[in-house]
């Protein structure tokens, strides 16, 4: 099974499998329709604290993945990640984001806890 990441804005391919948007806000000027998104878990987002504190340069990458990790944690983003994971056992997972550099954004952290995971 695999973990891709893409972002929002690129049009689906047929091997996306399923296709979970993994950003807290609805990504501008892309309708529903186009983005064809199947599951949307908000609440297995970063905090809108701890995403602020971030995108205010406050801290580095290796500590916001740390507070990421500690609130994936909590019951409710836990809850949500093992749905992800349990799709990902399926088959194909794509997380949408419509962040510019999905390698150092929340985006990477989720994909590196789905991949552990894996047989």
């Amino acid at each position: 099974m695999s973990v891709r990441v893409r972002r929002v804005y690129d049009p689906p391919e047929p091997d996306d499998g399923v296709r979970v948007l993994v950003d807290r806000l609805w990504p501008r000027g892309v309708s529903r329709a186009a983005a064809r998104v199947d599951e949307w878990p908000k609440g297995l987002t970063p905090s809108t604290g701890l995403r602020r504190w971030y995108h205010a340069g406050e801290g580095s990458y290796e500590e916001f993945a740390r507070r990421y990790e500690a609130e994936l944690a909590a019951p409710e983003a836990a809850q949500l990640l093992d749905g992800v994971r349990e799709s990902v056992r399926r088959g194909p997972v794509t997380l949408l984001t419509s962040a510019k550099s999905p390698e150092c954004s929340h985006t990477a952290v989720l994909v590196r806890l789905l991949e552990a995971d894996r047989p």
